[in-house]
């Protein structure tokens, strides 16, 4: 008999109204002839373009002057080409110039899912029994685009759930590429993206065992320089992509939670930053970390990636290396077991693996935990986010995919000290999506990255077919009951 699950009567939607201000760009060519047009434009006409483009899209956007001087100062290159001199266009000439190479892109207009949630660093002015939390989404806009977006969230003393509305605006982060790479693991990662190999060659013979994103950035220009090839110039192009997939983002402290996006910015993830689980890390100083596994997507290779922080202001951002780091379904454990970071993973798209390492960053050995066992998850298994520690062992949430392509929820308890070994497995579905679930951006799925323990229940966020989010939440002591029932 499966246990009871409570719904509860919060649903997060997708919200089309929230657009951020992206660069628009269509080549050199098109650009030169906007840039011509609009510099032959008088300064009253000018003025008379730019002042209610201003106004209108001001209340859109927290600082959209900024946004378009931006945007202005990314087609200075092709302003050189035809001998303008950027520094002789008034400010009225920038912005209008930033207009036309800007367009807005809605962020959630196609869906809004496969949330994550994890304790809020600030835990100040709360009554007994509530906690606060973030709440990190998946959402979707045209083109099948997914960026990372975020909520706060208050859980009272009887469980109930309020979901704090979203601001006004929304931010992209500040970009700081100031990385710097380490050799070996940098062009093990860009064989493994099929970049020609002669090319990695070329380059890595002027590179020492660390170097800069600066550095790297002054060879592959001096290289592309002396080639006529374009093929040779995309390969080039390439090894620069992966470089911009290590970075930094820094989100303005005048922003609340809700404001924040983090959208692709490499090429390697131009087509998606999919399914973070975020996951709240002691380390063994005691001191706290969170970190969020997820899959950088090209629209034909997957690329798994690490981001941390420690105040959901500032993120250091880096690729995931190994046999290990493959595929889609990484979550990390929250805390190192025997003195070993822990991960899962799921490297063949259908079963569980575990690995271990000394390295954040770095995963090999992945040791299979687990395979489908039941009819409801025959085709493939995988997390619905990091484990969750307890007294009984490891909780760890799982999604099976059955008959239909219908994604269920389930449930696992591992060992606390040798994770390898399993206690217990719900041996029917958690969470069946039920027919006011089943519609949606993609039919019959329920999808979660991460559940959280509070006051004896588990919360667990979870998408609702792909298109919006809603919680259930089930008594803590039945379900390790259960799960200690079934036996290994």
């Amino acid at each position: 008999m499966r246990l009871f699950i409570e719904r509860k009567p919060v649903k997060v939607y997708p919200d089309p109204k929230r657009v951020i201000a992206r660069f628009f760009f269509n080549g050199d060519d098109r650009a030169k002839d906007v840039i011509r047009k609009v510099l032959e434009l008088s300064a009253k006409d000018v003025f008379g373009l730019i002042s209610p483009i201003l106004q209108e899209y001001s209340k859109r956007h927290r600082n959209i002057t900024k946004i378009l001087t931006r945007h202005c100062k990314k087609i200075k290159h092709v302003m050189d080409d035809i001998g303008i001199d950027y520094e002789s266009l008034s400010k009225n000439q920038r912005l209008l110039l930033g207009s036309y190479f800007t367009h807005e892109y809605s962020i959630e207009s196609a869906a809004f899912f496969n949330p994550s949630v994890v304790e809020d660093p600030d835990q100040s002015e709360l009554v007994e029994g509530e906690k606060r939390l973030i709440i990190s989404f998946r959402a979707v806009g045209e083109g099948h685009i997914s960026s990372v977006v975020f909520r706060r969230a208050m859980v009272d003393k009887n469980g109930n759930i309020t979901v704090n509305p979203a601001g006004n605006y929304i931010d992209e982060a500040e970009i700081i590429r100031n990385a710097v790479y380490s050799k070996k693991l940098f062009f093990k990662k860009a064989a493994d993206a099929s970049i020609d190999l002669s090319i990695l060659d070329e380059i890595g013979n002027q590179l020492e065992e660390k170097f800069d994103y600066a550095l790297l950035r002054r060879i592959i220009h001096s290289s592309k320089n002396l080639t006529d090839d374009d093929l040779k110039k995309l390969e080039y192009d390439k090894v620069l992509w992966l470089s911009d997939t290590y970075h930094e983002i820094s989100f303005s402290r005048d922003t609340d939670i809700s404001d924040r996006v983090i959208f692709p910015i490499s090429e390697f993830e131009r087509k998606g930053i999919e399914d973070a689980r975020f996951v709240r890390f002691i380390k063994e100083d005691g001191s706290v970390i969170y970190y969020a596994t997820y899959t950088a997507f090209d629209g034909a290779m997957i690329l798994p990636k690490l981001l941390q922080t420690t105040d959901f202001y500032d993120f250091k951002i880096s690729p995931l290396h190994g046999a290990g780091a493959q595929n889609k379904n990484l979550a990390l454990f929250p805390r190192k077991i025997n003195g070993k970071y822990v991960m899962m993973s799921r490297i063949d798209g259908c079963n569980n693996y575990l690995m271990y390492s000394d390295k954040i960053n770095v995963w090999d050995n992945p040791v299979k935990l687990q395979e489908p066992k039941f009819p409801w998850e025959l085709i493939q298994i995988g997390n619905c986010g990091s484990p969750i520690e307890t007294e009984a062992g490891w909780l760890v949430i799982t999604h099976g995919v059955g008959p239909m392509r219908r994604y269920c929820l389930g449930a696992v308890l591992l060992d606390l000290e040798d994770p390898s070994i399993e206690i217990g497995r719900l041996d029917e579905p958690l969470v069946i999506p039920n027919q006011d679930e089943r519609e949606g951006y993609v039919p019959n799925v329920l999808y979660s990255c991460g559940s959280i323990i509070h006051n004896g229940e588990l919360i667990i966020p979870y998408g609702l077919s792909d298109y919006c989010s809603s919680f259930a939440t089930v008594k803590i002591d039945l379900l390790l009951g259960k799960l200690l029932e079934t036996g290994p």
